[in-house]
Parts: structure tokens; C-alpha cells; sequence
């Protein structure tokens, strides 16, 4: 089964992975490296040269191809709950943890960040967040087995969390 942590960027899915893959003992796979790789460009090139749905489909394919594979701990980009296909395929072989925090957290934490694309163009990037966590919500719920809040919490600590909670739900 695998480990499969969704949510908007900057709520420390990457980091967390990581941790999770030394706790678990087990390969950490991050979709958006995947995507990169078979597309041959960074996703801001990417996406400046074919647009977000050709993103989307490179996604939708890298979701089928790992979520298929066993033991994995996957770390998905924000994004992937804009397509229904992807919640089978990460679903279906293993347990969704969403990880959340507020606006205020994401931005501080990524507010500088210059390597991830606009989401919605010409808007503040504080703008931007809440305007698609708000459209994104419902959807992180609805893949989601789990909800772990990422404000205030050590990676350490947010990791060995998730770890014990996989662990558990497991073993039923």
C-alpha cells in the first residue's frame, strides 16, 4: 500500500516525504520530478510552452503509473485533485493524507518562491492562495482518507504522526 500525501503547495508534502521515506523504509516518488522528467522541462517552461492541461495530462498519467505500484510514499503537486481520474488511481493502492495549513502559513512559506507558475494570472499571490484553496477544499476532503494541519508543527513531528497513523491504518 502506499503513502500518498496531497495538498496546496507549500504545506510541506516534499519535506514530510522525505522524512516518511527514512521512518518507513521506503521509496519517496515525487509526481511533479516525475512530470519533469517525461516532459523534459521545468513546470513553469512547461506549462509557458503547453498550458496547464498538458500538464494536467502528464500528471493524470504519472498518478496512474505510480498509484499502481506498491510500497511507494508519493508526494503529489497541488493540483492533482483538478482531475477526477487521479483520485482512483491514488486511492485505490493506498491511504491520502492531506496536508493543510492556513493562507497566512503557505504564503510565508513560499511567498518568495519564484519556480512555481501563477495559478490564476494577475492576482497578489495571498489572493491567489485563498482563491484556490477555497475552490480546492472540497476537493482535498473528497480524496482524502486523512487531515493532518501542518501550521505550527516540526517536520519531525508532523511525519512521525502521519507514520503511525499509516501504520494503524494498515494493519486493519
Amino acid at each position: 500500500m502506499n503513502l500518498v500525501l496531497v495538498g496546496y503547495r507549500g504545506t510541506g508534502k516534499s519535506a514530510i516525504a522525505r522524512k516518511l521515506g527514512t521512518l518507513l523504509v521506503r521509496p519517496v516518488v515525487s509526481l511533479d520530478e516525475e512530470i519533469v522528467r517525461a516532459a523534459g522541462l521545468p513546470i513553469p517552461e512547461l506549462v509557458a510552452a503547453s498550458g496547464w492541461n498538458h500538464f494536467r495530462d502528464l500528471e493524470e498519467r504519472v498518478c496512474r503509473e505510480f498509484g499502481a505500484k506498491g510500497d511507494l510514499i508519493i508526494d503529489c503537486g497541488g493540483g492533482v485533485v483538478e482531475r477526477e481520474a487521479n483520485f482512483a488511481a491514488l486511492r485505490d493502492g493506498g491511504k491520502v493524507f492531506w496536508l493543510r495549513a492556513t493562507p497566512a502559513t503557505i504564503v510565508a512559506r513560499i511567498g518568495e518562491d519564484t519556480s512555481r507558475p501563477s495559478l490564476t494570472g494577475a492576482k497578489s499571490f495571498t489572493e491567489e492562495v485563498e482563491e484556490v484553496l477555497e475552490r480546492r477544499t472540497p476537493l482535498y476532503e473528497r480524496i482524502a482518507h486523512a487531515r493532518i494541519d501542518t501550521d505550527g508543527r516540526t517536520l519531525d513531528e508532523l511525519a512521525a504522526t502521519i507514520s503511525r497513523r499509516f501504520q494503524n491504518a494498515s494493519a486493519k
